[in-house]
């Protein structure tokens, strides 16, 4: 399956609208899909999107760094079996407000095996953003743990005769999802973007449905 490419996605676009080059330019086009996409991105969790890094705390200091291009963290995992590296004992962090661990932090001097994690900063987002933040964990490792950070990264991005995982797997969904945008920046007419908007909220919710439903159960 070849799947959808920017080029023949734009190429679809002109085609559905009946507007040429001349409106729908390139770098419109361009802005339009890169709209949809996050628009997908944002609703509905897909799991492609679904990542994890791991590492090892400094012991003695209670911050880590997000991995690249993460878009916001799900869990962060703490292993605490001697010698052991991503396996045996382990536990997840309850997840707490800045305010809560700089209260807890306050109250007490001790270091220890981590219990609590709060977003320190959110850095900058994007897929190939090298600085998406950190986080802060209470009580500071007392050693060495290792770790593992669940993430959701940004979505890799449809550019030229490339195809990513939306447009391989939600090809529909996309068209719609860009004609939807399209109209809306061509103002009108209102019925072409309800048509179009109605298409895409029936397409993402069977996607939905697969990715929240039949993947994970």
């Amino acid at each position: 399956m070849a799947g959808l490419s920017a080029s023949g996605l734009k190429t679809q676009i002109r085609n559905y609208t009946e507007v040429s080059s001349t409106v729908l330019s390139d770098s419109v086009l361009e802005n339009i899909i890169l709209n949809a996409q996050y628009r997908i991105f944002r609703d509905v969790p897909i799991d492609a999107d679904r990542k994890t890094a791991t590492g090892n705390f400094t012991s003695g200091t209670g911050t880590v760094t997000v991995p690249a291009g993460a878009v916001f963290i799900r869990a962060v995992q703490v292993y605490t079996a001697t010698g052991s590296t991503y396996t045996g004992a382990n536990t997840y962090l309850e997840k707490r407000d800045l305010t809560f661990l700089e209260e807890y932090i306050s109250a007490t001097t001790s270091t220890g095996t981590p219990k609590y994690y709060a977003m320190l900063d959110t850095g900058a987002t994007g897929e190939s953003s090298s600085n998406s933040g950190s986080i802060i964990v209470s009580p500071t490792p007392s050693a060495t743990f290792a770790y593992k950070i669940h993430y959701n990264a940004a979505p890799a991005l449809l550019e030229g005769d490339g195809t990513n995982y939306i447009s391989m797997n939600f090809p529909n969904g996309l068209l719609y999802c860009c004609l939807a945008e399209t109209y809306g920046f061509l103002k009108g007419p209102a019925d072409m973007l309800q048509l179009y908007e109605n298409k895409y909220q029936q397409e993402v919710q069977k996607f939905g449905g697969e990715q929240i439903g039949r993947r994970r159960r």
